[in-house]
């Protein structure tokens, strides 16, 4: 299977127990029906990126749905716990990018998505031959790989939320959601409409 579409989404919860502020972090970010299965970084070739509205629409209840997910969790009162993915995309369509996830503590959004960002970007960089310092701040290195003209894009989806005052479970997540053929077929009104098995 080789996913032809992808979303972002993301999500918080709080709960006593910690499964269960998972769980809800999981309906925050509308992937709470699905049976999720981690998997590791690449983003593959051809594969759109699609609202996350029309991605949750995709999903059937119960089925196994590959993402790259990032989560956290603390239970103590007021720590900062953030999740991130980030992805780079390269500029030929027949290549493949790079996805990565980051989980931290005491970090804000935008410190997070920045290194997530900048995790997925080096990934895709050393694989294309971009020659580059790794002392360089994210800034620069960015620019660099901008104007090589080989990553057309970077950009990262991040939760970051405090722990619940109460001492109670407090959850992020970031995913990025793989959506393959059999969802888009399934989503089609034709398809539906000649396979006796839909409902």
């Amino acid at each position: 299977m080789i996913p032809k579409m992808m979303f972002f989404t993301k999500g918080v919860g709080v709960h006593k127990e910690q499964l269960e502020s998972f769980e809800i972090a999981l309906r925050d970010a509308g992937i709470q029906k699905c049976n999720i299965v981690s998997v590791s970084s690449i983003f593959p070739p051809h594969c759109r990126i699609i609202p996350k509205e029309k991605g949750v629409q995709l999903l059937s209840p119960g089925e196994v749905t590959f993402c790259v997910l990032a989560k956290n969790a603390t239970n103590e009162p007021n720590r900062m716990v953030a999740a991130s993915v980030g992805i780079a995309i390269p500029a030929n369509k027949d290549d493949y990018g790079y996805l990565s996830e980051h989980h931290s503590f005491g970090e804000t959004d935008e410190k997070a998505g920045e290194y997530a960002e900048d995790l997925a970007a080096t990934m895709l960089a050393t694989t294309m031959g971009i020659q580059f310092d790794p002392n360089m701040a994210w800034d620069d290195r960015k620019q660099l790989y901008e104007t090589s003209g080989l990553i057309i894009r970077t950009s990262n989806t991040t939760q970051s939320a405090r722990g619940d005052k109460d001492g109670s479970w407090t959850t992020v997540i970031a995913a990025a959601v793989f959506i393959g053929e059999e969802n888009i077929n399934a989503a089609d009104p034709l398809f539906n409409k000649n396979n006796s098995k839909s409902v």
